[in-house]
Formats: structure tokens, sequence, C-alpha cells
């Protein structure tokens, strides 16, 4: 897909997959390991989050109905799956702001944030977006805050690692390795990174 000013990757991997999509994160159990990022990211009253590569919306809107007094901005470059993510917020009754745009080239001032997250996205970036976009990530963050990845990795369960390189391939899977995320987060600038035993999520602490 591309758009006016640069190419990106559906969240389903391909834009005929779309309407697919949510229904496949249901079939993988995607919303009881969201139900962990979130409880991870450990959000308070007024924090103000920022969900990066949001695709159709889902972590953000059960940020935001979960913690009604947090603000959740989405952030996405594929204006389809921003469509589906509006509507899910309309549905769910909360509000979510929704924006176009890329991870590596936020739209944001300096420590505007107290959590970012992403969700099945870290996998579609190449190696250098990946570095561009985790600087950017801890440029928006306010120190002591802290940027929670979820996705596909190569410790994972069989069965859901054998869909994930179904949808994605193993070539897209190569960096996404424990060490080598954890080592970008580190080169990048992130402190205390760890992984969350049972699941491909990934936290790591501002300064």
């Amino acid at each position: 897909m591309s758009h006016p000013h640069r190419a990106y990757i559906p969240a389903a991997g391909h834009d005929f997959l779309l309407p697919f999509y949510d229904p496949l994160n249901r079939l993988l159990g995607v919303g009881a390991l969201h139900d962990e990022l979130i409880a991870e990211a450990h959000l308070e009253p007024g924090h103000r989050v920022l969900d990066v590569g949001c695709g159709t919306g889902s972590l953000a809107v059960r940020i935001r109905g979960k913690y009604p007094q947090v603000e959740v901005v989405g952030l996405d470059p594929d204006p389809k799956a921003l469509a589906i993510a509006r509507r899910k917020a309309e549905r769910a009754g909360v509000t979510v702001r929704f924006e176009q745009g890329y991870g590596d080239a936020l739209r944001f001032g300096d420590a505007e944030f107290d959590r970012v997250t992403s969700s099945l996205m870290l996998h579609h970036l190449d190696l250098p977006t990946r570095r561009g976009m985790l600087r950017e990530v801890l440029r928006v963050l306010r120190p002591g805050g802290s940027l929670h990845l979820l996705d596909f990795g190569r410790s994972e369960e069989r069965s859901s690692r054998f869909l994930s390189r179904l949808l994605y391939g193993a070539e897209d899977l190569r960096e996404n390795s424990d060490p080598r995320v954890a080592a970008l987060l580190t080169d990048a600038g992130f402190e205390a990174v760890e992984r969350v035993a049972g699941a491909a999520t990934r936290g790591a602490q501002t300064g």
C-alpha cells in the first residue's frame, strides 16, 4: 500500500485481508494478551497514552474502556484501518483520538505521553524504521514513562508461531527474537527492558 508520502504495510499484511483481521486476532486470543499489556502499563488517572500502529483500534479502545480517565491517542498510516477503529470506538462508547501517521515521524512534542503501547506492529518494520520509531517513542515519553510492546516472536508457542509465519513469513519475524528486540530497546536509550512471561510482550522504561 502507499500513502501520498510513504509506503506502509496494512494491519493484516494485505489490504484485502483487513475484514478478517479482527476475527483472526480473536482466534489467536489477542484480547487476553492486550489485557496483560494493559496491566503491565500500570495506568493511572490523567495518564496520556499513545498507541503506535493502532491498526483497527482494538488495544486503544480496550485501554479507554478500562481506564476512562486516561487519554488515548491511536496512530496508524492506514486510513482504512483507522476508519474501522473510529467505528469501533463509537460502538464502544469511548473517546479515542485516531490520527494518521508513522511511528518514526511522530507529530507530537517532546515528553507528551506517560505510556506508549504497540501491538502486532513491530514485525512490519525494517530495521532502520524500527530504530527510528524507538527513538521517536523515547522522545515523546515523559521521564519515568514506559513503552509496552506486544508482537509475534520466535519464542512463542508452536501454534501461534505457525499462524504468525503463515501470515507474515519467517523473514518478517527474523528480527523479532527476544535478544534482538531487547538490544534495539537498549540501544535506543530505554532502561529496565523485560519480557513478560507467557506472552510476546516487552516493557521498557525511560530514565
